[in-house]
């Protein structure tokens, strides 16, 4: 149980069966009557976000998350397999559990899948990646770093906006979070 005076910005707690995050929350004293604790939830499986109000004090169940490591070995059917690198156990996952972030996930690649008893309900990928261009517009002699941008498709799938003197064949860094193209790798 965590009290909701102790609320800080990025706890999870459980309401009405599910799992919610504290994104926003204000400890209000009026000048009449009870203090309490204005809190702005969001939903870790569905993402809608609700404004809570509770009293100052008022306790509630705190979510005990487990994150764990896990690298992705190889896709079966519509699913993605990935094993436990503590207890070597294999977990599947769909494309939907992990997010649009799925576009850049490799063979090797290791990610933190966090659970709430035993239900997966979200998937950190690294901040960045390096992958391979495999298929963008051929670069032109004179062609700069700050002349403009061309889209690229990387070995993973994903399209990317690279600059115009990127070739196939050249390993980029990617930015998971904004889909956004780093630099070169060597």
């Amino acid at each position: 149980m965590i009290s909701s005076n102790d609320f800080r910005t990025g706890v999870s707690i459980e309401l009405d069966g599910a799992v919610w995050r504290v994104i926003e929350f204000l400890h209000v004293k009026p000048g009449k009557g009870s203090a309490f604790v204005r809190t702005k939830l969001k939903n870790v499986q569905t993402g809608s976000v609700v404004e809570r109000t509770f009293r100052a004090g008022e306790t509630v169940p705190q979510a005990i998350l487990e994150k764990r490591t896990m690298q992705y070995t190889y896709p079966e059917g519509d699913r993605l397999v990935f094993m436990d690198m503590e207890t070597f156990e294999e977990t599947r996952l769909t494309p939907e559990q992990i997010g649009d972030r799925v576009k850049y996930i490799k063979e090797g690649m290791e990610i933190n899948v966090v659970q709430w008893e035993g239900q997966v309900l979200e998937v950190e990928l690294p901040t960045s990646v390096t992958l391979e261009v495999i298929e963008t517009d051929p670069g032109v002699k004179g062609d700069t770093a700050t002349g403009g941008s061309k889209p690229a498709t990387v070995e993973t799938g994903a399209q990317v906006m690279v600059p115009l003197f990127i070739s196939v064949g050249e390993k980029i860094k990617i930015d998971t979070r904004n889909d956004s193209y780093l630099g070169r790798e060597s």
